[in-house]
């Protein structure tokens, strides 16, 4: 670390890889055994096909225009179940 002596700004750095490296065993750490990535996965979708079945038609009609803003991604032909 270089420090002008007429600055009167002092260089701060810290490096956050240890930090880092600590939060995500603690998240492993935290895991169940039998955490499947896979069927979290699969069940996130269905709550989303869920979510979106059964619209009306103003609902539909929402729904469209925030796929088309990519605001939301299209799932299946781009309608809602």
């Amino acid at each position: 670390m270089s420090q002008d002596s007429a600055s009167p700004y002092v260089d701060f750095e810290i490096d956050l890889t240890l930090e880092e490296t600590r939060r995500r065993a603690a998240v492993m750490a935290a895991l169940e055994p039998d955490w499947d990535p896979p069927g979290v996965l699969r069940a996130e979708e269905e709550a989303y096909d869920l979510l979106y079945s059964g619209l009306d038609s103003r609902q539909q009609e929402t729904y469209d225009m925030l796929v088309a803003a990519g605001v939301l991604p299209p799932r299946g032909s781009g309608r809602a179940a």
